[in-house]
């Protein structure tokens, strides 16, 4: 290596020519075409030439000759066809030298410049060949099938981030935009950014079409999807994210059509269709799977609670149960409604209809008028509804109604039997939230001491604890609720404020589901299942299942197939909870959203570093309060707020003192 010598190295993905003014160990000054001096190492450089600038030449002529040198050598090397050389070499599979490959491609006379074309030529086109700065090695035809579809990919993304950042950017100003040609690829990259984010294997994608598009907004992207008809205004995302299906996969459809066209073997059940059945139900309910009866027997009663035999239709791993299993349970929202079970399972084959033989497990107790259970039994049974009510009709019902005043007087004996069990009774009015034919939010109140719903509900747990001892007393696995008592007790038979009851429930534990029966401290039973609702939860039918089990109908699962369903379902059964909160939380917030500038009494709740956290009773929600930095508030205060921004989108609710 001299001063003077002219050479060539690579930087920032390109080739420059230099000539060598200092040689200093290992390490290089160089003057470049560009003008530059710069110091590099000569590992470093691709071509050495044998060509020397003098250094006489001055710097403006060196740079001039530097640059007419790389001219020709650019000029040079586009004449190199790689293609035609791979074609002939790369059978063989061998490394080529620097000077066998100039000679390929310039036989006659050739010289450094020559060499230089040659590496310049390889360098821009690196589909066939693979080399150091002096040899080359012929791709495998697979290897150059897959450097081609890797640059097919590349120039596929970088078109679309082009074209998806110009339409999204005129779509977002109002502007025409003609969709472009690849438009369902550009969507799906963009609906996969915003269902799944940094979890998203389009994320870097979807960040070129945003900068592209010359936006930073977190909702650009919905905006965007909303305005060219991919997605509604009010599109559950939720939905969307979990990959949770409304419709049922046709296989499915196909099997229920087939149980709900086959007549049902009816068997040796006990006939009960004498019996005065009645369902109580919200006024849109469609899937009745649990009826009441209530006969006197001297001075006692005996209480029927029936339920839908939903293990008489569905065999294990049927499509259909397999397919009711992965849901886990039917999910209701105030927009939508999503059934564990086909339609006509549900609505129609299962559903305990007025007037319709139906197959169902009843418990019969009989019970005194003071809730004190004398026997029971659990049996098959053949029944027919009479009576479809809803909780309006039996709230209704309640003062003239003798079979309705007896029902409310053992629902209210039982439950005061619990709460000195131990029973932890939270008093809190349920908000009920559907949309009207227009698609508005309605807001109703319900108040859960009523009669209708203090019956329903007593006798449902009742139901349900008297089937978790039936399966304890026979050995048979179940799913067994448990719950620990709670970490602190806020207040004693059913006594408690509005704020306590409220604050409550952050210190009830979380129940347990295991095989094995445990307390339900909560409750306030020494064991706990669920059965009365197995049109709607897979828990309830595998605790059916067990029940029909120990009357000989169906073989029971066993302890390890128990324990495996437990693991199955907790997961389906905590994400259905928190879709259902967060939607019942959005539309609350969309009707909310034509309610700025209501005044409202509040309660405060606590105190945080940022401020405090209210309860706005009329609608059961939390949120912060903005605009108290200057006033002194305690839990349980009630104050006045007025609701200053909302938006559901994004679940925001913005409210001022006063």
């Amino acid at each position: 290596m001299e001063s003077g010598q002219v050479v060539e190295f690579i930087d920032s993905q390109k080739i420059f020519c230099a000539v060598v003014l200092d040689i200093k160990n290992v390490r290089l000054r160089l003057l470049t075409e560009n003008n530059r001096e710069v110091k590099i190492s000569a590992e470093r450089l691709t071509h050495r030439s044998e060509k020397r600038l003098p250094a006489s030449l001055g710097r403006d002529k060196m740079v001039a000759t530097l640059k007419e040198i790389a001219a020709r050598r650019r000029d040079l090397s586009r004449q190199v066809d790689i293609q035609t050389l791979w074609e002939v070499l790369h059978s063989e599979q061998q490394w080529v030298d620097l000077p066998t490959m100039t000679a390929f491609c310039f036989p006659e006379d050739s010289n450094g410049d020559h060499e230089s074309a040659v590496i310049r030529a390889f360098f821009n086109d690196r589909l066939y060949f693979k080399f150091s700065s002096d040899q080359f090695f012929p791709h495998s035809a697979d290897k150059v099938e897959q450097i081609m579809a890797a640059r097919e990919k590349v120039e596929r993304q970088a078109r679309l981030i082009d074209q998806g950042g110009i339409w999204m950017q005129k779509v977002l100003k109002g502007q025409d935009a003609v969709a472009p040609s690849e438009k369902e690829a550009i969507i799906r990259i963009l609906v996969s950014y915003e269902l799944h984010d940094k979890e998203s294997p389009h994320r870097e994608m979807a960040r070129g079409i945003l900068k592209k598009a010359g936006t930073a907004s977190p909702s650009a992207i919905f905006t965007f999807l909303v305005k060219i008809g991919v997605w509604d205004p009010n599109e559950n995302i939720d939905l969307l994210r979990h990959d949770i299906r409304v419709q049922m996969p046709p296989v499915v459809e196909k099997h229920a059509e087939t149980l709900c066209r086959t007549p049902p073997h009816v068997g040796d059940r006990r006939d009960l269709r004498d019996l005065p059945l009645m369902t109580v139900d919200g006024p849109s309910t469609l899937d009745f799977d649990d009826a009441i009866s209530l006969v006197p027997q001297g001075e006692d009663f005996v209480l029927g609670i029936h339920i839908a035999d939903v293990g008489h239709y569905l065999t294990k791993d049927s499509p259909v149960d397999q397919e009711a299993r992965a849901r886990g349970t039917s999910i209701y929202m105030p927009d939508l409604r999503i059934s564990m079970l086909p339609q006509c399972l549900a609505l129609g084959t299962c559903s305990l209809r007025a007037g319709e033989d139906r197959p169902a497990i009843s418990t019969l107790i009989t019970i005194s008028p003071q809730a004190r259970i004398r026997d029971f039994e659990i049996v098959p049974s053949l029944i027919r509804v009479k009576d479809q009510l809803t909780y309006q009709d039996v709230d209704d019902m309640a003062v003239s109604n003798p079979t309705i005043q007896a029902l409310h007087t053992i629902a209210g004996h039982y439950r005061t039997s619990r709460s000195n069990d131990g029973a932890l009774i939270i008093d809190l009015p349920e908000i009920n939230i559907w949309l009207n034919a227009n698609g508005e939010p309605v807001v109703s109140r319900v108040d859960r001491e009523s009669p209708s719903h203090l019956l329903v509900a007593e006798l449902m747990i009742l139901a349900n604890s008297l089937a978790a001892r039936f399966l304890a007393e026979r050995d048979l696995p179940a799913i067994f609720r448990a719950q620990a008592a709670p970490r602190e007790r806020l207040f004693d038979n059913n006594q408690g404020s509005l704020f306590q009851n409220w604050m409550q429930r952050r210190q009830i534990n979380r129940f347990m589901l295991g095989s094995a029966p445990e307390p339900h401290s909560g409750l306030g039973v020494p064991a706990y299942v669920t059965c009365t609702s197995p049109i709607r939860k897979y828990t309830d039918l595998v605790t059916q299942r067990q029940l029909r089990a120990a009357m000989g109908l169906e073989k029971a699962y066993d302890r390890k197939e128990m324990d495996f369903l437990i693991a199955a379902l907790t997961e389906p059964i905590s994400l259905v909870g928190r879709l259902q909160s967060r939607r019942h939380r959005y539309w609350m917030l969309k009707y909310l959203e034509g309610r700025i500038g209501k005044k409202y009494e509040a309660l405060v709740l606590n105190k945080r570093r940022e401020g405090y956290v209210i309860l706005i009773p009329e609608y059961m929600i939390e949120c912060q309060l903005s605009g108290a930095d200057n006033v002194t508030l305690k839990p349980e205060d009630l104050i006045q707020i007025t609701i200053q921004h909302v938006n559901a989108r994004n679940d925001v609710i913005t409210v001022y003192l006063g």
